[in-house]
């Protein structure tokens, strides 16, 4: 039987990978974004499903409600609903302009609580359900010039953990999140910037499908937490045991392999607004991938040395 899947975030990124995802398995899908004409394209993309795109900004009042009520008009009813909306910001963090670092927490985390607030009032009311929401690797650790995406992916951990112990007493109804760490998206060049260097992801570099897979398994085996990232548990472990000397390493990494060598003059980027003409399901880092790995290796050695002697 298919189920009927809604993708928050459906433009772009992993979001616009589950989308095609979830249609090659015929299930049938509610898609919403911003962008209006972007949502069209991926619409035509998922050919083999049955779809229904809803232009949706999550920060508009009631805007998930009308959401959740669109779906349900036309397929009668919620499966799964999947939130992968998220913008960034790079730059030092009072240098960022508050109205901007307010905007990514408010879209980050408090879009994604809003997301999980409608759907376990639709699980609760049919008594089965699944969210899945996109963490970060960012989650559980820290890096500079990206405080407030920091913040909001630190914050929706803590509410993710907070909902499964909630919902202990519904096993029917699942909340899972999925942490990637780099990805091949276009988020980067979306980001605003205040840093004047436009961001890329440090390697590795995992492409959104592989991220997609892992939202769909997450459907079908439903898990708290799964992480998708190669260097994600030794990043994780580097910031817990080794703290002082992942502060060394973080600063330098983050300049050499987070951030390209192209100028950038201070914009907001898509944090208030859709850019279509940026939307795609890759950001087209993964050829560079060789040069930033040997670059990392040369600035760890270096900071290393500067640290220990």
């Amino acid at each position: 039987m298919s189920r009927v899947v809604v993708v928050v975030g459906a433009t772009s990124g992993i979001g616009r990978a589950t989308a095609r995802a979830f249609a090659e398995r015929g299930d049938h899908l509610v898609l919403a974004a911003r962008a209006t004409d972007t949502l069209t394209e991926v619409r035509a993309e998922c050919a083999d499903a049955e779809v229904l795109t809803v232009p949706t900004d999550i920060n508009e009042p009631a805007a998930l409600e009308a959401l959740a009520g669109a779906a349900v008009d036309r397929f009668g009813r919620v499966d799964v609903w999947v939130h992968t909306a998220a913008v960034m910001v790079y730059g030092r963090f009072d240098e960022v302009p508050a109205p901007v670092f307010d905007q990514v927490v408010r879209t980050d985390l408090l879009g994604a609580a809003s997301s999980v607030r409608v759907a376990l009032r639709h699980f609760r009311a049919a008594g089965a359900g699944t969210v899945v929401l996109t963490g970060s690797v960012l989650g559980h650790i820290s890096a500079p010039y990206l405080s407030a995406y920091v913040a909001s992916k630190w914050g929706l951990q803590g509410l993710a953990r907070a909902v499964q112990q909630e919902l202990r007493d519904s096993p029917r109804i699942r909340l899972c999140l999925v942490n990637p760490g780099s990805v091949d998206t276009p988020v980067y060049q979306q980001a605003a910037n205040y840093f004047g260097r436009i961001g890329r992801p440090p390697p590795p570099i995992s492409r959104p499908e592989r991220v997609a897979r892992a939202i769909v398994d997450c459907v079908d085996r439903p898990r708290r937490e799964v992480s998708v990232g190669r260097l994600n548990v030794v990043l994780r472990a580097g910031f817990t045991v080794l703290p002082g000397v992942y502060d060394v390493l973080v600063g330098p990494l983050m300049r050499l392999a987070g951030l390209s060598g192209q100028p950038v003059a201070a914009h907001d980027g898509s944090v208030f607004a859709p850019n279509p003409t940026g939307e795609a399901v890759r950001g087209g880092h993964l050829p560079d991938l060789r040069q930033l790995v040997s670059g990392s290796a040369g600035a760890i050695n270096a900071a290393l040395r500067r640290r220990f002697g």
